[in-house]
């Protein structure tokens, strides 16, 4: 990888940022100075600092972000918020959500730069779960229950996979738990509508391994523990 754009990865500015620090030498990889942003280096094998300030360089990322209202699971969107802007700008650079939560739908979102990974999470023929607490119109009826379990006709040409529907004990009011394995269109949505009853709230709780934690608020994010990384190593037998 080119020093400068190494540099640029990491936070250190544009181009042409850059290129001010290496015309100043303050840039040093394995103790020699580095002038030219051509320069190749290899992150993970020398040491390279920037005013004698180590870099923190990591190839891949992964961020839990818990999504609030009002913003796109998009990297860029000229007229809505995306979720990208809840991270810091070095944070941003190249990560991108993995799925998609509705403008409306709070909750559990993996960002990362790691497509190996979103691929094996979002392919359908993994049938990772994804469970949901949905604030519905009414309680959770038996009939309901029963046709989520077979699987829900969304309309002519889709058909729903089989899921788990039950009532929520632990929220007032009428809460629902729902778990499905895959992500259609608004699908839980148009799974209750299908059934007679409307989505007032939608959160998602879980994907995969990946809980959302109680202490994170919406609109807050933080990188994922050890011990998630490794429940998505066993998941899906990709090296993070």
């Amino acid at each position: 990888m080119r020093i400068d754009q190494l540099l640029s990865k990491v936070g250190y500015g544009s181009r042409k940022e850059v290129k001010q620090l290496l015309k100043k030498e303050e840039v040093c990889c394995d103790g020699k100075r580095i002038k030219d942003g051509k320069y190749q280096v290899d992150p993970e094998q020398q040491l390279i600092t920037v005013n004698q300030e180590k870099i923190q360089y990591q190839k891949y990322r992964y961020y839990l972000l818990n999504k609030p209202k009002g913003c796109v699971s998009a990297t860029e969107d000229a007229q809505h918020r995306t979720v990208l802007s809840y991270l810091k700008k070095e944070d941003q650079k190249e990560v991108f959500p993995v799925g998609r939560l509705d403008k409306d739908t709070t909750g559990l979102l993996l960002l990362t730069n790691n497509g190996e990974l979103a691929h094996e999470l979002l392919a359908p023929k993994k049938h990772v779960d994804k469970l949901y607490w949905a604030k519905i119109d009414g309680p959770v009826t038996k009939e309901a229950q029963e046709a989520f379990a077979k699987g829900i006709s969304l309309n002519e040409k889709e058909q729903a996979k089989p899921a788990q529907l039950n009532p929520l004990a632990q929220k007032e009011g009428d809460w629902a738990e729902v778990t499905i394995s895959e992500g259609k269109f608004h699908q839980v949505k148009r799974m209750f509508h299908a059934v007679g009853r409307e989505v007032l709230a939608l959160e998602r709780r879980s994907m995969g391994p990946l809980q959302l934690p109680n202490d994170l608020a919406q609109g807050e994010y933080r990188p994922l523990t050890k011990e998630e990384l490794s429940a998505l190593e066993r998941l899906t037998g990709i090296e993070l």
